[in-house]
């Protein structure tokens, strides 16, 4: 049995093949079902290889990561928007904020207005964090597409976009 999540094209076909010979004759959209599959093995090989190549050097979480990056980018905001922001329930969210926030990477406030809600933010460690790890993470998501033309990375980039809005 090929190792489901092997970025070994011949493991790939044959965890396709016996996918096929599982179906046998149901009326199933095996095409579709291939992308979504090769979607997921790809999001999960790249979050392991960054994981293990970049973030473990730094103590960082793919999670404890996105939620940096989504603050980097788009700046403080309330919990519940970070959890929707980073698909993260907002229990988990808040475990992972704590240990962030322990770090010294990340400040939760109460808001004035309504002392149940907590506005998180950046500390200038959480953002010297995000800056220098950023440019490592995409030097391993350049790797990844090496093997593809600028425009095969530009069509993908689209395709993968409509798939994401009909998933929504």
């Amino acid at each position: 049995m090929p190792t489901r999540l092997s970025s070994n094209e011949e493991d790939v076909r044959r965890a396709e093949a016996d996918i096929r010979r599982r179906m046998g004759r149901r009326k199933l959209d095996f095409p579709a079902l291939l992308v979504v599959a090769n979607i997921y093995r790809a999001a999960t090989t790249v979050r392991n290889r960054i994981e293990r190549e970049v973030l473990a050097e730094v103590g960082l979480t793919w999670g404890g990561f996105t939620i940096l990056f989504v603050l980097w980018v788009w700046g403080p905001m309330e919990a519940a928007s970070l959890a929707d922001e980073c698909g993260l329930a907002q229990g988990t969210l808040t475990g992972m904020v704590r240990t962030l926030a322990r770090r010294g990477l990340v400040e939760s406030r109460r808001l004035d207005t309504d002392r149940r809600r907590v506005r998180i933010g950046l500390t200038s460690s959480g953002e010297q964090m995000i800056e220098d790890v950023l440019p490592r993470c995409n030097a391993v998501e350049s790797s990844m597409v090496d093997g593809l033309s600028s425009q095969e990375v530009t069509q993908l980039s689209r395709l993968l976009r409509t798939v994401i809005r009909d998933a929504g």
